[in-house]
């Protein structure tokens, strides 16, 4: 569980001087003043209080109670980006309305998903989530793994033929060699950041699958290579995930979506690929 109040998600620097240079609040209090009036007049929501804060980048999460239940708003300084999280923020609806386990964002008195505000120094990309209960995904619950790796499969299924120029091509971050991918496979949507931290559990249920900023084109089997050596990680420590949990991982995978010959001949040189970029 994250901490009550102000606090980094995972950079190691001062959470009062990152909110206020990065988005021009003077302390918690301030952000706790200035959500429920614009939760009140975009939203027509009523907050009852703000009750932790976390800082990632350019970005902000707050947990806010309301007359709808357990909130979170989620915000972006990152101009850049605001069509693309613009468009990740409908394809969760879309998503939701698919049977994929996610908060499909609550819309604007005018019907947006997603709007941009005025902030204290600037523009803000805001959307505003219902509050998903549950547990980070623990890789020592062998069943829980094995949802898991359904439950991607599944995601892959529903964003299968799914389209919107607005959202990346690639990764920029990623350079993939090509030779380790799939011959005569087509790219699709994938999530891109499938892991411990994006994974909320109920016992051994699925009950919602987080942050599709990371969205972008690429290949199934990379999708699930990289979600294998990176599904420990929460927000630090992107060492590789141990070998067993990677099979059971893929075994959940395979019992939804079996992997096809050319994937089947790619996927353990990715998953090498992804554990030597980890440094480990």
């Amino acid at each position: 569980m994250l901490p009550m109040g102000l606090s980094m998600l995972w950079e190691k620097t001062e959470p009062e001087p990152a909110l206020r240079e990065r988005f021009g609040f003077d302390g918690f209090a301030a952000v706790a003043e200035w959500v429920p009036g614009v939760l009140a007049e975009v939203w027509g929501i009523e907050a009852a209080g703000c009750g932790r804060m976390v800082i990632s980048d350019q970005n902000a999460i707050v947990w806010v109670d309301s007359d709808r239940g357990p909130l979170v708003v989620k915000w972006s300084r990152a101009a850049d980006r605001f069509a693309v999280l613009d468009a990740s923020a409908r394809l969760l609806r879309v998503l939701d309305e698919r049977g994929v386990p996610v908060a499909a964002p609550l819309q604007t008195v005018d019907g947006r998903d997603r709007v941009v505000v005025d902030g204290p120094i600037g523009a803000l990309s805001v959307a505003v989530l219902p509050e998903v209960s549950g547990d980070w995904l623990d890789i020592e619950d062998e069943e829980a793994v094995r949802a898991a790796g359904a439950c991607l499969a599944e995601l892959h299924n529903a964003l299968s033929g799914y389209d919107d120029e607005r959202l990346p091509t690639s990764d920029p971050r990623v350079r993939m060699p090509a030779e380790l991918l799939p011959r005569g496979d087509a790219k699709q949507l994938v999530h891109n950041d499938f892991r411990a931290a994006n994974v909320l559990m109920r016992g051994a249920k699925i009950v919602g699958v987080l942050d599709f900023d990371e969205i972008t084109q690429g290949h199934r089997v990379e999708d699930l290579a990289h979600a294998a050596v990176y599904l420990a990680t929460r927000f630090t420590d992107w060492g590789p995930t141990p070998p067993a949990v990677r099979r059971t991982l893929r075994a959940g995978y395979e019992s939804v979506r079996p992997l096809s010959p050319a994937e089947d001949e790619c996927y353990q040189a990715l998953v090498d690929w992804h554990v030597q970029q980890s440094g480990l």
